[in-house]
């Protein structure tokens, strides 16, 4: 008889908390930037007080969905999580029609573009140490 040795509860949600906290760190990076490029926009969506809880429920709200499909539809994350993240730019896109500059919309497409990034990785190795990621 095999056993497969299980990852420690605490090992998973350290690896969870310091995704979360690494994207939070690279959302504000991206919104520092953003903001001095900003000359003259509105500046939507790159305070702090906007993107980092952003930023977490974010996190949150794609593991939820991620943990959701990989238990039932594994093979259905390769097109998901791609669509997912094109239907969040649509709302930034849109910004542009109110008056935001295309480097605050290109700020919070790549906000996005790091939250996703975050899920993925957590995501794809969890799904991996339970031997049912895909490959290739």
């Amino acid at each position: 008889m095999t056993t497969t040795a299980a990852t420690p509860t605490s090992a998973v949600a350290l690896r969870y908390g310091l995704a979360a906290l690494a994207a939070a760190a690279l959302n504000t990076a991206i919104g520092l930037t953003a903001s001095a490029l900003d000359d003259g926009g509105i500046g939507m969506g790159l305070a702090p007080v906007a993107y980092l809880p952003a930023t977490i429920v974010g996190f949150v709200l794609g593991v939820v969905g991620w943990t959701f499909l990989a238990q039932r539809f594994p093979r259905a994350l390769r097109v998901i999580v791609p669509g997912a993240l094109v239907l969040t730019w649509i709302p930034d896109v849109l910004l542009l029609t109110a008056g935001a500059t295309a480097a605050n919309v290109v700020g919070l497409m790549l906000m996005h573009l790091v939250v996703a990034t975050a899920v993925v990785t957590v995501g794809l190795r969890r799904l991996r140490e339970a031997g049912g990621a895909p490959r290739g």
